[in-house]
């Protein structure tokens, strides 16, 4: 986290992290709304341009009001940073679902789709294209319900730029790669050929690099075969090569996905395919935000949208929705003599350094300065949009609490021996203060696979009254298949500590990995983390 907090809301846990800040679970204290905050980053937050957009972001996903998108309850914007407090989503992703259980039924697929186009119906309707739909943004709840999410990177309809292209390779219309403007047909494209993942367990097109995607999305075969016959069509026409073929806006898909639908599986194959969403969210209850079902209220928490920084600013309530959102990892291509960046929310990668314990380089933690002020309060609006300094975060370059003293050193003789003796110190009896604890990425992939991350940088911010950072000890602890494993941190400044977890071996099924920090001092005062953080380890490899 960014090192400060919103007042109103408790965090419980981290859900996530990506380049462009970290997810918390937390519940809103005037109501118990469970809720997920995301913060940008400190430094980041510190550019205006990143603020900007992280402003634009929350007014985009004010606008959008269905419920197969998720909804935005809150923005706050301070001097410190800045947060959306997002519905909470209790399920999983569809990148978990088919990592772990492979293609769907038809019907299910179908549902997927139906749920999705309809969220990107209510998005369009207003203007805005998602720009960036694949398994990883769409959230399938117990009941079966497909919701669609990350709006990350969204944009009015029609903007874009010639030389910055946004999206995930694998699921990019031809358009999207040349720069084009944004425009619903992008959507359309990316949302059916994540519907023949759904149905294949595999993307449309697996080029080994940038290249090869992009020529394959350009003039490759609409691959169908793979799929079952009665679905042809919809792919055919989801997935044409020129925007003005494929169905738009997402209404109009829709409509033709009924009659597809209702030929090819009879009329009650909407409720054959919810069922099975259902059941195979339920086999990963695990990795739910709340897997014994409960929490992910979604309609208590009032709604603030502020835009000035710490001051006030524009305040607009109403019903909003909001999608849990990664950073943006970006990917070169030259090709021609022009550059290409492609935005992709992929799952986040470890931060750079060496592969030991000690992890020298960037990192996700908190900043080793505390803020001195509050945001301005917006009295009248539930929840509060004060933003105040987290507990655990300390002042950087803050000096023990026992200076000492230079012996000065003289050419008179020795003094004669005083009588009196100064008290010996009191005993240390102060263990260290653990807090800030981190863990990024938040999901990691077996060791031996190909392009998941595989390891994790553990972060946590550690101070003592007497001990300073090189007589600590600081370690972490994790329990994995019933067996507990320790990493040792290393001091990287201004009272940050960091470790590295993994690679790790598979597991015999997905897992949520718990992680603590204990810091000894020089007298051996020992203090533990208050709550674990989690990494989540897959079982399954990120398909080629």
């Amino acid at each position: 986290m960014s090192g400060w907090q919103l007042s109103g809301y408790t965090p419980v846990r981290r859900l996530g992290a990506g380049a462009s800040g970290s997810v918390v679970l937390a519940t809103h204290d005037a109501t118990g709304t469970p809720v997920a905050v995301k913060y940008l980053l400190r430094d980041i937050g510190a550019d205006s341009s990143f603020r900007t957009a992280f402003r634009e972001e929350a007014r985009l996903l004010g606008e959008i009001d269905d419920r197969h998108a998720s909804r935005l309850y809150e923005y706050v914007e301070s001097p410190h940073g800045a947060a959306i407090v997002m519905e909470l989503v209790n399920g999983v992703s569809l990148r978990q679902m088919l990592r772990a259980h492979g293609p769907t039924t038809p019907e299910a697929a179908l549902c997927v789709l139906k749920g999705s186009l309809a969220g990107l119906a209510a998005a369009h309707a207003r203007g805005v294209v998602h720009r960036d739909y694949k398994p990883e943004n769409v959230l399938v709840t117990g009941d079966g319900l497909s919701k669609l999410a990350d709006f990350g990177i969204a944009m009015p309809v029609g903007q874009g730029s010639d030389t910055t292209v946004s999206g995930t390779p694998r699921y990019m219309a031809p358009e999207q790669w040349t720069g084009a403007p944004a425009g619903p047909a992008c959507d359309i494209y990316a949302a059916t050929a994540t519907f023949f993942e759904c149905l294949t367990g595999r993307p449309p097109y697996q080029g080994p690099d940038l290249l090869s995607l992009r020529e394959q999305h350009a003039s490759a075969p609409i691959p169908t075969d793979p799929a079952p016959a009665p679905v042809h069509d919809l792919l055919r026409h989801g997935m044409a090569k020129s925007p003005d073929e494929r169905p738009q806006p997402a209404q109009v898909f829709l409509e033709l996905l009924d009659r597809v639908a209702g030929a090819g599986y009879g009329g009650e194959w909407e409720e054959r395919g919810v069922r099975e969403l259902a059941r195979r969210a339920a086999l990963l209850a695990a990795l739910w935000p709340f897997p014994d079902g409960a929490g992910g209220a979604t309609s208590l928490a009032g709604t603030t949208l502020g835009a000035a920084a710490g001051r006030g600013g524009r305040v607009r309530r109403g019903r909003a929705r909001a999608a849990l959102t990664g950073g943006a990892l970006v990917a070169a291509l030259l090709a021609g003599g022009a550059g290409y960046s492609y935005a992709a929310n992929e799952e986040p990668v470890a931060a750079d350094g060496p592969t030991g314990p000690a992890v020298a380089g960037t990192t996700t933690g908190p900043s080793g300065a505390a803020p001195t002020g509050t945001a301005e309060p917006t009295p009248a609006l539930t929840p509060s949009a004060t933003a105040t300094p987290s507990p655990t975060a300390t002042p950087s370059g803050s000096r023990s609490a026992t200076p000492t003293r230079s012996p000065v050193r003289t050419s008179a003789p020795a003094p004669t021996p005083s009588t009196s003796t100064s008290p010996p110190p009191p005993p240390d009896v102060t263990a260290p203060t653990v807090g800030g604890v981190t863990a990024d990425p938040g999901q990691l992939e077996p060791d031996g696979c190909r392009y998941g991350a595989k390891t994790s940088t553990v972060t946590a911010m550690v101070t003592d009254d007497r001990s300073g950072p090189a007589a600590l000890t600081v370690t972490f602890r994790y329990t994995l298949a019933g067996a507990t494993g320790t990493g040792s941190m290393a001091s990287a400044g201004r009272g940050l500590f960091r470790g590295t977890l993994g690679p790790l071996p598979g597991p015999k099924q997905s897992t949520r990995i718990p992680i603590q920090v204990t810091a000894v001092d020089a007298a051996g005062n020992a203090a533990t983390s208050a709550s674990p953080v989690y990494v989540t380890l897959y079982n399954y490899c990120t398909p080629g």
